[in-house]
């Protein structure tokens, strides 16, 4: 493996509005998990424009990926990029089951190379879709054809079918951007229902492929939006807030109970992206509105959970899949200062970590995004987008947590690229001095630490050398 500090340095994320958002368990569908994940997730990453691009910048984010300590793997794959006469009103003539109808072309060589690291994969397959397959013919996410997106995920699961470890339908269903229309003219949602009707036909379409019985996630929702609006023309590009968008896909009332014209899902499990923004809130913040989810309220989306499985609309003690997450960093104007963003990312890992119902976790971005659309782009990355390394990039392989607790501190760590128990080395420094080893520490197999320190300083940082020599050492952090 290489030193941590020698590394070197296509498809854009449709984005329509700033301020929007970004280890499985052996279980059948429609089964419960025989027992629920408690301190351990995997950790997906996501880095669509390194993974997507050129093959020298694919090569480059896999050895990155690999020295960083990652295992598993989150792609989107857009239905419009793969498929034929993607941008006429009229579709093509061909069989829209067989994979050898589509262009597949660099999802190919990401999963394949996956496969040979044996990293896990969730894939989500979204929109844009194809204009032959949309309502509207004028943009690419408005109403997609139930009937030609079991087709389409026919021929996904045929193709990928030995590639992938969990599936996902749709990514942020809840935003314009994604699918349309959000809202009907009554000012109620309209998405959700849209959503459920996808989300039906890509999983019977996996099973079409010959997959028994497909791992399949429901949601993968945004954290914010509202319930209903006044004026849907007017607001029609606002988000459905995560919560009414999971009652209403689920064919629940506000008091959660069934429509009896609706069959319960196989589900399993829930997929949320549970950003805060801005993130100057920090990761604790609880926004007002009831329905909206970020890493801080992750206790409102497991109490639904469990209503919905009540209420017979999925199963019980589904598992949460947070699988697209960052922390916005200066200069985009939600952002944080860099520091901060490296403590902020750690935290929330913890968060994560902490609730037994969380089967994993994800970092968006290994490079920032640059302007789209208009827009500034994401800056959730560990590099900015000219290829140079924040403090994120150095502390995701070794995050660390300083809370207070009574005249003391509680520290908590992860050495992520390590392959089994090891030891680190926990660094303080007080006032104006140097660091100095404050403890070495013996990690669990899946490579986690904590101890409570009585110790007062003004910072702290951990180092690890692995058994090849490589030596990460994360930023100093404050106390939260």
């Amino acid at each position: 493996m290489p030193d941590i500090h020698a590394l070197s340095p296509l498809t854009s994320r449709i984005r329509v509005l700033l301020a929007l958002l970004g280890a499985c368990a052996a279980l059948g569908a429609g089964a419960a998990p025989a027992a629920m994940a408690s301190h351990s997730q995997a950790m997906f990453f996501e880095a669509p424009h390194d993974l997507l691009g050129s093959t020298g910048t694919r090569h480059k984010a896999f050895v990155q990926m690999q020295a960083l300590g990652v295992k598993a793997l989150r792609l989107e794959l857009h239905w419009h990029d793969v498929a034929l006469g993607a941008n006429s009103a009229h579709r093509p003539h061909f069989d829209a089951t067989n994979p050898a109808s589509y262009r597949w072309g660099a999802y190919d060589a990401v999963l394949l190379e996956a496969q040979r690291l044996k990293w896990q994969v969730l894939l989500t397959v979204t929109s844009p879709a194809p204009k032959w397959a949309t309502a509207a013919r004028r943009d690419l996410v408005t109403r997609p054809d139930d009937r030609m997106f079991q087709e389409f995920m026919t021929a996904v699961g045929r193709h990928y079918a030995g590639l992938v470890s969990v599936w996902a339908i749709w990514n942020e269903p809840n935003i314009a951007g994604w699918l349309m229309p959000q809202w009907n003219s009554n000012g109620t949602p309209a998405s959700p229902r849209i959503y459920r009707g996808l989300w039906q036909a890509g999983y019977a379409g996996l099973k079409a492929a010959g997959i028994t019985s497909p791992k399949v996630l429901f949601g993968e929702t945004a954290p914010f939006g509202v319930d209903r609006v006044s004026n849907a023309r007017r607001e029609a590009r606002s988000e459905v807030a995560p919560l009414a968008f999971l009652r209403e896909g689920l064919c629940l009332n506000s008091h959660y109970r069934k429509a009896s014209t609706c069959s319960k899902l196989p589900v399993y499990g829930y997929a949320h992206h549970p950003y805060t923004y801005p993130a100057v809130q920090g990761v604790f913040y609880h926004p007002p509105e009831r329905d909206q989810v970020t890493i801080g309220t992750l206790s409102r989306l497991s109490n639904a959970l469990n209503l919905a499985a009540s209420a017979g609309a999925i199963p019980a003690h589904i598992p949460m899949y947070l699988n697209e997450y960052g922390v916005q960093s200066l200069p985009n104007r939600l952002g944080v200062p860099l520091s901060q963003q490296a403590e902020y990312d750690a935290v929330s890992e913890r968060v994560a970590w902490e609730n037994p119902r969380v089967l994993a976790f994800s970092q968006y971005l290994l490079t920032d995004e640059g302007p789209h659309n208009g827009l500034t782009g994401y800056r959730t990355g560990l590099e900015t987008q000219g290829g140079g390394r924040k403090p994120l990039y150095y502390g995701f392989p070794v995050p660390l947590v300083v809370s207070r607790q009574g005249s003391g501190f509680s520290l908590w760590g992860l050495v992520r690229p390590a392959t089994g128990a090891t030891k680190a080395r926990v660094l303080v420094r007080s006032g104006s001095g140097g660091f100095r080893t404050l403890k070495i520490v013996s990690t669990t197999s899946s490579g986690y630490w904590s101890f409570h320190s009585s110790t007062p300083a003004t910072s702290w940082r951990v180092s690890w050398r692995s058994p090849t020599g490589a030596v990460y050492t994360g930023p100093p952090i404050g106390a939260s």
